[in-house]
């Protein structure tokens, strides 16, 4: 048989086809999910708010996708971006850790711009505490909007013993713990919301208890 005839080249094209099957697929590497920069509300709804650790942070670095990332603070209090080694992020609000970010990338970019968004606060530092005379004291996740009455329903309420017009909402700012008074009683009974401060995470109400 003349090895051009058409059988012998119809079994050289199945050979082909069979060992190309047979070869590894790479499997195609998938795009990184974009990462889109924090809103105006978002931005100013954090500006003060302090980054602990166990918080997830988002970094947007402006027209450089492949630098902006979702990371998350670690026990150390630090995160690792690229370009960006071991940063201290525990302590600082989001904008001073960008503009931290922005010092360290402009020695491979020129003038970087970074954004920062807290997109999961875990820390103690996102945090509000209710102790003293309510029904069940305790730590509850801030949330944007949050007022002095949604905490303190959400401990219950007041108990029978509480001295609520005694009641404090202590918050440091600027490292200085500050004291401001809130009555309670007021705020429940006779519905004066002039007692129903904003709420910033970290911040503490203590309900003293009744003295006799």
């Amino acid at each position: 048989m003349s090895p051009r005839s058409p059988l012998v080249r119809l079994a050289a094209l199945a050979a082909i086809w069979v060992w190309t099957a047979a070869w590894p697929q790479t499997a195609p590497t998938p795009s990184p999910t974009p990462i889109s920069p924090p809103t105006a509300e978002q931005a100013q709804a954090q500006a003060t708010y302090i980054i602990g650790p166990g918080d997830s942070l988002q970094i947007f670095v402006w027209r450089e996708q492949g630098l902006s990332t979702t990371v998350p603070v670690r026990p150390d209090g630090k995160i690792t971006t690229p370009l960006v080694e071991d940063m201290v992020a525990v302590g600082k609000t989001p904008s001073q850790l960008a503009r931290d970010m922005e010092k360290v990338l402009s020695r491979y970019i020129k003038s970087p711009q970074v954004n920062v968004l807290v997109s999961q606060p875990m820390s103690t530092f996102s945090q509000v505490q209710v102790i003293g005379q309510v029904a069940r004291p305790q730590s509850m996740a801030y949330r944007e909007g949050m007022k002095v009455l949604d905490a303190v329903l959400a401990a219950g309420g007041l108990a029978p013993f509480a001295s609520g017009n005694r009641a404090k909402l202590i918050r440091k700012t600027n490292g200085k713990q500050q004291e401001t008074k809130v009555k309670l009683a007021d705020l429940l009974d006779k519905g004066d919301l002039r007692q129903n401060l904003e709420l910033r995470p970290g911040d503490v109400i203590v309900v003293p208890e009744s003295i006799f």
